[in-house]
């Protein structure tokens, strides 16, 4: 199947994750009877906290965590293959993993992939993040089968790092997962610019959900949900103001067609470095 029709959920998740998850189902569930037959969920669809302390307070291990059996019974029950792209996983006493989830239209978990770059940064307008004050980082690059193209899974600041999602296509992947909640000072800079540049690079769908709006804390995120194609062009995009969905019937052929066009994923050269002295 070259056809497909994708849909982004755009959410404002706040500290509960009952009214999140409830939220999110009325999101995939609107986007499902406009067509959707592969619908992404943003990171923190379970809930987003304005301290480590108090994420790790609320996170659930993954044989209680109420998401995980609700978005298996909404992909079955929709008949549509479902990414959630992260819930917040108990793992220890310290940590919790920030963990995507790749339903099929049976219900059955496909997939699973955690975080592997922690965003650890100091924002010059004040604001500060930790992701590694409360998240196990991951270790392991995740390609998926889907009844339509290989699906490569990363999240949010993963996008910073474009040797992902190279070796992900050169391993086969031909979309590319990434659900984010990007801090809006950075993402009216670099959002759009970085997804249409991994898209290019790669020759691969992109598809960005995102968080929108102020959360817990007065964290502002950009929204700004998007499809990209593997051109680089944006095919649909959401606002930076509030929840909602977009959708987009995409030809995953035309990855094939981008990769043709500019094979640069099999150019790559060994090279040494000249470093100069003094």
């Amino acid at each position: 199947m070259s056809n497909v029709t994708l849909a982004c959920i755009q959410m404002n998740s706040g500290p509960k994750i009952d009214e999140n998850l409830t939220n999110a189902a009325v999101l995939i569930k609107n986007a499902a009877k406009e067509g959707a037959e592969f619908i992404f969920t943003p990171e923190n669809t379970d809930f987003t906290r304005q301290s480590a302390a108090l994420t790790l307070e609320t996170a659930l291990p993954a044989d209680k965590h109420p998401g995980v059996p609700l978005f298996s019974m909404l992909a079955k029950e929709l008949k549509v293959w479902l990414l959630i792209g992260s819930m917040k996983i108990k793992v220890s006493e310290t940590k919790a993993a920030n963990r995507s989830f790749l339903f099929s239209d049976k219900g059955q978990l496909m997939a699973t992939y955690d975080k592997i770059h922690m965003f650890d940064v100091d924002l010059a307008n004040g604001e500060s993040y930790r992701d590694s004050a409360w998240c196990e980082a991951g270790s392991q690059a995740v390609i998926a089968n889907t009844p339509w193209k290989k699906l490569g899974m990363t999240i949010c600041y993963d996008l910073r790092f474009p040797h992902l999602y190279r070796t992900l296509a050169q391993k086969g992947a031909e979309i590319m997962a990434v659900p984010s909640a990007f801090a809006a000072t950075t993402g009216k800079d670099h959002w759009e610019t970085l997804l249409r540049a991994r898209a290019i690079e790669t020759g691969s769908f992109v598809v960005a959900p995102a968080q929108v709006g102020e959360h817990e804390g007065k964290r502002q995120t950009h929204g700004h949900s998007m499809i990209i194609g593997p051109w680089g062009n944006i095919l649909a995009e959401a606002d930076g103001q509030k929840s909602g969905f977009i959708t987009h019937r995409v030809d995953l052929l035309k990855t094939t067609k981008a990769r043709a066009a500019i094979p640069s994923l099999q150019h790559d050269r060994n090279y040494d470095f000249l470093v100069p002295k003094g």
